[in-house]
């Protein structure tokens, strides 16, 4: 695969020589005449280099975006200092979450019946950049950016998600990290709480100049653990241990420049290490202990490390003309080392069909679960070495210009994007011999002798799109266009070393059109309609023989703001042409990794609502007592019957639902501001799902429960320095079916308590 970088150090070069560029023009610009109108475009905001590439970027913003869009300010996640996105995302309607290792570590991400596994179906981004390990070529996310460092999450759908891609059915959720400060800072927040959970995040940041160009700099760690909620039956710990570090350097124009410029870098690196496993519960052994894991599971960890370089360019090449640039690289490299099959008679069988059916895979489940005295044979257990090496990096350049003809104002926007990316699986497996509860290696694997292939993605994608303001109607056109070529080369379980005897390539290519469309029409200063039309698209996996998914998206809406009251209604359809699912280990397998499977013609309808308001307005109470309220409804339909061997769908009838997506969602938050403290609750409900395709009655065996999960938090401020707080989530300490996949069941996590303090200077 041809590389954009070679190496982080020529990264580095071309920031060194941008930095060089900008010096150079500020000092031209000294020379030359400052006469500047006052309404000059300026970037002296730390986050004015990410404009262009984001959709909202500001609560206010996402009130008058033409597509349903909400932000979620640093205010209010520090409400309850969540760690977890699951947890932020519940405020947001149209988002449908599936649980699964009870502290967001790999959340699962659908955006209006999109689909959930690995978040594949929904463009994760981290301050505008694709950060998904491979977005083409492999999308699911085993990576997610640390949610408890993030200053804002936005989450965008409606015809705006098209200026993400390439993945626009359902939309975008972007991550925002911590902006550089316009003012010296230094911050240290620390939280300890239920399972030896502590938490540790460090930041010291500033921006000076003395006359010149201003110079800023961030430096940022976190660091979380926690010994799990989990009970192992063997012992040890079943949680997790991260350290994330960030540094941010830039420089801009001095005021007044001529061409003001905006130049930042941002490094990030990451690792990761969790006792984390597929290997849930049998029915019978949930009921009995929901928080139980068998010794089975003893071993199976993820070692993860990820990095990113980012660098961004922002300048004023005319009035009101404006270009940014944005070179990015990111790196995963993980080994989830963990179970797959056992012995059972003469065979191996995948660890979900033992707990689907641990009657008929009696052998293979006592393997599993390793009483006292029970010795299998060797190798009964296997235990997989999931290694992957994923690589994304790519370049983009953003012309934007706004300009007045007659009565309509414009806002002008066109993007190029140039793109690669790879997922390379280099994948062994050991034997292990179950010895009275503890777990024997009897033989070593091979490395490359299992999944031995690379797969990668090269794209060139455009997007225009224009803003069109005529009085009270705001007209959003756009069109993307996006060329992929897409490859999978296998070397062979007999070919460790790659040498090519055994090599099968398969290559694919798509390129699509990707038109959409959006409005707002203000009826008056509080009430504006919205809606809009687009095309949904997901591209196919490299190598395979599937079409593209291909939907006609559609939304329709009204909003309402006025200086205490926000709020929205929201009714959406999305019409696929061709759902396609992907085999994932995480849904179970029992199909080949990879391979992707058409689900035909399907249909998603629904409602968004929220609402936003304060009940202690004029009331002269003397504090404040917000409320806000999300709801969805979300309906799905299979207009197609078929038998797959997607795990998930297996055999379909027309009408049948799609699976892990419920029909009602609601989330509630309720505080009490005073000037010094101030207390929130939340509390989300969550209706009974499926966990395959079907209708009518959930049967047994196949039900997600339905769930009430109530979260609190209390803040004091000691002083303009200094606050404490304190929170507890799942307060009343709700037992929950999270999950019924890959293996099994999965509990939600149970009720935790958190202390905290917050120290700025």
């Amino acid at each position: 695969m041809r590389h954009i970088w070679n190496s982080g150090a020529s990264a580095l070069a071309l920031a060194a020589t941008l930095a060089a560029t900008m010096t150079a023009g500020a000092a031209c610009a000294e020379e030359a005449s400052h006469a500047q109108p006052e309404e000059t475009f300026q970037l002296a905001a730390a986050d004015a280099v990410f404009d262009r590439i984001v959709v909202v970027g500001s609560q206010q913003k996402a009130r008058e975006t033409a597509g349903a869009a909400q932000y979620i300010s640093e205010v209010e996640l520090e409400k309850f200092e969540y760690q977890d996105v699951n947890r932020i995302l519940r405020a947001v309607p149209g988002v449908n979450l599936q649980e699964e290792d009870g502290f967001g570590l790999r959340p699962n991400i659908g955006l209006r019946g999109t689909g959930l596994d690995r978040s594949s179906k929904v463009a994760i981004l981290e301050d505008g950049v694709l950060a998904a390990p491979a977005p083409y070529a492999a999308p699911s996310a085993y990576y997610f950016p640390i949610a408890g460092r993030m200053s804002a999450v936005e989450v965008v759908k409606g015809p705006s998600a098209i200026k993400y891609g390439p993945l626009t059915t359902g939309g975008a959720v972007n991550l925002y990290s911590t902006a550089i400060p316009d003012e010296p800072l230094a911050q240290m927040t620390a939280r300890a709480g239920t399972d030896d959970y502590r938490m540790a995040h460090l930041m010291v940041g500033n921006t000076f100049s003395q006359g010149g160009p201003k110079f800023g700099a961030l430096l940022e760690s976190f660091h979380v653990e926690s010994k799990g909620f989990k009970d192992l039956d063997s012992g040890g710990d079943t949680g997790f241990d991260i350290d994330d570090f960030v540094a941010k350097f830039s420089i801009a124009s001095r005021d007044g420049a001529d061409h003001p410029q905006h130049l930042q870098i941002k490094l990030q690196y990451s690792d990761e290490l969790s006792d984390e496993t597929y290997l849930g519960l049998t029915e019978e052994d949930y009921k009995r202990d929901a928080f139980r894991r068998y010794r089975g599971s003893q071993l199976d960890a993820m070692d993860a490390e990820h990095s990113t370089v980012q660098i961004n360019h922002t300048i004023e090449i005319a009035p009101e003309w404006d270009l940014t640039t944005v070179v990015y690289r990111n790196q995963f490299q993980r080994n989830w080392y963990k179970l797959d099959k056992v012995l059972d008679g003469a065979s191996m069988v995948s660890i979900s069909s033992v707990l689907s059916d641990p009657a008929t895979n009696a052998e293979a489940f006592d393997t599993i679960v390793g009483a006292p005295g029970f010795v299998s044979a060797d190798d009964a257990l296997s235990v997989k070495n999931n290694n992957r090496e994923y690589l994304s990096e790519g370049i983009q350049m953003v012309l934007g210009h706004g300009a007045t003809f007659g009565a309509t104002d414009h806002q002008f926007e066109f993007s190029v994007r140039y793109h690669e990316d790879e997922e390379d699986r280099y994948q062994w497996v050991d034997g292990y011999r179950m010895d009275e509860g503890a777990m024997v290696l009897t033989s070593e694997g091979v490395a490359g002798t299992d999944s031995n292939r690379v797969s990668s993605a090269e794209a060139w994608s455009y997007f225009i799109r224009d803003e069109i303001t005529i009085g009270d109607w705001t007209l959003v056109p756009g069109l993307r266009y996006e060329a992929i070529d897409l490859e999978r080369k296998d070397y062979g379980k007999l070919d460790p070393s790659r040498t090519g005897a055994n090599l099968t390539v398969k290559t694919n290519s798509v390129d699509v059109w990707i038109p959409g469309f959006g409005f707002t029409y203000s009826v008056d200063d509080k009430w504006m309609m919205l809606g809009g039309v687009y095309k949904g698209f997901t591209n196919p996996s490299p190598g395979s023989t599937s079409d593209a998914e291909e939907s006609v998206n559609y939304e329709l809406g009204l909003r309402f703001g006025n200086d205490n009251i926000t709020a929205d209604v929201i009714a959406f359809f999305n019409d696929y042409t061709n759902l396609v699912g992907t085999c994932t280990a995480s849904i179970g397998g029992g199909c080949i990794i990879g391979d992707q499977f058409d689900g035909g013609k399907v249909e998603v309808y629904g409602l968004e609502a929220t609402l936003g308001l304060d009940l202690a307005a004029g009331r002269g109470l003397g504090f404040e007592v917000p409320l806000t309220l999300a709801y969805t409804l979300t309906q799905t339909e299979f207009q197609t019957s078929f038998v797959s061997g997607y795990g998930p769908w297996g055999t379909v009838s027309v009408g049948d639902e799609m699976p892990y997506i419920p029909e009602h969602q609601l989330n509630v938050g309720l505080g009490f501001e005073f000037d010094q403290w101030r207390t929130n609750v939340a509390a989300n409900y969550v209706s009974k799902s499926r966990a395959s395709a079907g209708r009518g009655a959930v049967v047994a065996g196949d039900t997600i429960d339905a769930r009430i999960l109530v979260d609190w938090s209390i803040e004091y401020d000691v002083n303009s320095r200094a606050q404490i707080f304190a929170s507890a989530e799942n307060l009343f300490d709700e037992t929950y079916i999270a999950s019924r996949s890959p293996a099994g069941l999965r509990p939600g996590k149970p009720q935790s308590f958190f202390l905290g303090v917050r120290l700025r200077y």
